[in-house]
């Protein structure tokens, strides 16, 4: 029975790293997309450096437990990808996503990280440092799975699933069914119990893109309804436009069949010169016209 217990362990350990692989390769076409545009656009760096941070906490609690092997293995790896996913996200984000993103390492990687290992190592030992890392990685666990509910809350609001790759979803949801049963199995319910959650999280996200992803986002039916909008106001423009043309037709008709006659008169100072000048008359039968000896 320990032995079909231990094969069982073993099986959900090697499944876990092989899903947990996929979690981590998930992001790449992300990053080709970023790489096409030569911009990161809408993408934060944030779940990249939370990898990161989650990663090397797990090593280390690994570290201080005696048969949890298969967690050091993916973590390394984890390890690696991240630091590359964050060093090409650097490379093509803005100034002020890039200011944003050194201060968000700094915090969790340097001072985060930094500080739970000098202080496990300085104020506990033996097993109670184990205890005390395990409620750290659960507890982070725990906020790392409950941080997709953003992503979920714009998903509702913009029906839209741009930013919410389904790869990925379905990929965290599998990695959290291995994991649950690997730490089920092996009573480590700093393991257990987060996946969890992660499991429930990652159903939703998956119900969620299904539901949204041939669904017009909310933003290009706003455009949608702006552009009809201001073609109804042209449409509206163009009578008036019309009307004044009408206007400016019939004047320009009105002086065109205006008769131009000339009108003589004397100059008081020489009856020799006479003077012409026009006269615009209405239609008349005939005129007469007078000139002064």
């Amino acid at each position: 029975m320990t032995g079909n217990l231990a094969h069982l362990t073993l099986a959900f350990g090697l499944l876990g790293n092989i899903v947990s692989f996929m979690v981590f390769l998930a992001p790449i076409p992300t990053f080709y997309k970023v790489y096409k545009k030569k911009s990161t656009e809408g993408f934060q760096s944030a779940p990249y450096v939370v990898g990161l941070f989650s990663a090397m906490l797990w090593i280390y609690y690994a570290m201080l437990k005696t048969n949890v092997l298969l967690l050091i293995t993916i973590n390394s790896f984890g390890i690696v990808i991240e630091t590359v996913y964050i060093v090409f996200f650097l490379f093509y984000a803005p100034k002020k996503a890039r200011m944003e993103s050194l201060k968000l390492i700094i915090l969790l990687i340097f001072v985060g990280f930094g500080l739970i290992v000098v202080l496990t190592q300085f104020l506990a030992s033996g097993v109670t440092r184990g205890v005390i890392v395990g409620w750290i990685c659960l507890v982070f666990s725990l906020c790392v799975f409950v941080a997709p509910l953003g992503v979920l809350r714009q998903v509702i609001k913009t029906k839209s699933v741009e930013y919410m790759p389904i790869l990925l979803s379905v990929a965290l949801t599998l990695s959290a069914v291995m994991w649950f049963f690997y730490g089920l199995l092996l009573h480590d319910f700093n393991i257990a119990v987060p996946n969890v959650l992660g499991f429930t999280f990652g159903i939703i996200q998956i119900i969620l893109y299904f539901m949204y992803k041939n669904k017009k986002p909310v933003i290009d039916e706003k455009i949608s309804k702006l552009e009809v909008k201001i073609t109804e106001m042209e449409e509206q423009k163009v009578p008036g436009l019309t009307d004044q043309k009408s206007i400016d037709v019939v004047k320009l008709e009105a002086l065109l069949n205006t008769e131009v006659l000339p009108v003589v008169t004397k100059n008081p100072h020489n009856f020799d010169h006479v003077a012409v000048e026009a006269q615009a008359l209405g239609n008349m039968p005939s005129h007469t016209i007078k000139v002064g000896a």
